[in-house]
Order: C-alpha cells, then sequence, then structure tokens
C-alpha cells in the first residue's frame, strides 16, 4: 500500500527549505496552466510509463493530480516499478488549494 502524505506535511516541509521529496504532478496539461505546486515535475498521467527515467530513484516521489485518485494511481504503478519510497498526496491540489494557498485557483 502507498504511503498518504497531507498537504500540510508537504507545506511545512517546503517552507523549511528541506523537501526531501520530488513533487510530481500527473495532471492534464490545461489543469497544469489553471494552477500548480510548485516546485514540481510534470508528467501527465498517460506518459508516466515511458518516462520514468525522469524520475529520481533515490528521493521520495510525492505524486498529486486533482483530488488525489490519478496520484493515488501513478504512486502505486510507480511503487511496482521499483520506486521504494512514494506518496499520494492526500486530497490533492483541490486541498492544497483549501487549506494552504487560498488564492490558487480551482477548478
Amino acid at each position: 500500500m502507498v504511503e498518504e502524505i497531507t498537504v500540510a506535511e508537504v507545506a511545512e516541509q517546503l517552507r523549511g527549505g528541506r523537501a526531501p521529496f520530488v513533487l510530481l504532478d500527473v495532471r492534464e496539461p490545461w489543469e497544469r496552466e489553471i494552477a500548480a505546486i510548485h516546485p514540481s515535475i510534470h508528467i501527465p498521467l498517460a506518459e508516466v510509463s515511458q518516462r520514468l527515467d525522469e524520475l529520481p530513484r533515490d528521493r521520495q516521489v510525492v505524486v498529486y493530480c486533482h483530488s488525489g485518485a490519478r496520484s493515488a494511481m501513478v504512486a502505486g504503478f510507480l511503487h511496482t516499478r521499483g520506486f521504494p519510497r512514494v506518496a499520494n498526496l492526500e486530497g490533492g491540489i483541490d486541498a492544497w488549494a483549501l487549506e494552504i494557498d487560498p488564492e490558487l485557483q480551482r477548478y
């Protein structure tokens, strides 16, 4: 089972400048144009399996999407492909907008 991480935990680590993870945005390009969490790598869901070499295996990968469903699938996929530390961002960017950055546009 893949670990879940809250938006508060991610925000705290990003604010502290000590983020031991890489954020992976698996949403579609049009979604990223509306809102994104920075810094993050953008690889749409349909491209993840072909672009695994762009992801570090020596750091935790925190996957996010709009609400957490697609990212949970990708996190599980990465785990089966040998990524030792993968987490799903609970609630996705929508939770981020609600709890962390209310100025971020919701969709």
